[in-house]
């Protein structure tokens, strides 16, 4: 597999001529369009995307390792898919809607200012994770484990706490309402 290192890749259109196969260290993509292009087995080490739109590109077996995504559209992703080995990212100001996390361990990974709509987190290990101003409306949290997990800013999420792991999880007075909701009650200011 060839090594590609230190690149900036500058407004590249992926969509008509993929990214080749490689192991990508320490580079920069911006503003490149990957939708619905093929990243399967493409290695990212210490990389950034910014403002790059990846949704639904194809991860099968694709490897992040310390990768930064800012200001990134990536609409319907599988992460489920992905490589295992390494996995590290951090997601700040990015769309992650209708994306899928299913059984990932993706521990200490942050996410800020991003919005996660129906995204899948069944079956996760999200201990340690960050969800700074996030809006989690409709995501599906079950069997997960939220340990030490921080909602204190995060909005619209639901979360039943007898099928999640939330031991020393953070949540704020306004968000609790969000562990609540299973249990059909009226809270009132």
């Amino acid at each position: 597999m060839e090594l590609i290192e230190d690149l900036i890749f500058n407004k590249n259109n992926f969509t008509i001529t993929s990214l080749p196969k490689g192991e990508y260290e320490n580079c920069q993509f911006n503003n490149c369009d990957f939708s619905n292009s093929i990243l399967s087995e493409v290695k990212f080490l210490d990389c950034e995307f910014l403002g790059c739109n990846l949704s639904l590109a194809k991860i099968i077996k694709t490897a992040f390792r310390n990768v930064k995504f800012k200001d990134c559209k990536m609409l319907g992703l599988q992460f489920e898919n992905c490589n295992e080995f390494g996995l590290s990212f951090h997601f700040d100001t990015c769309n992650l809607n209708h994306s899928s996390f299913f059984q990932k361990k993706i521990k200490n990974t942050t996410f800020k200012n991003s919005q996660l709509h129906e995204v899948d987190f069944t079956e996760c290990d999200l201990s340690g994770v960050v969800l700074d101003t996030c809006d989690l409306a409709g995501s599906k949290f079950e069997n997960t484990n939220l340990e030490k997990a921080d909602f204190r800013t995060a909005f619209n999420y639901s979360i039943n706490p007898e099928k999640n792991r939330i031991k020393k999880a953070k949540f704020s007075i306004l968000g609790i309402v969000g562990l609540l909701d299973n249990y059909d009650i009226v809270i009132e200011p």
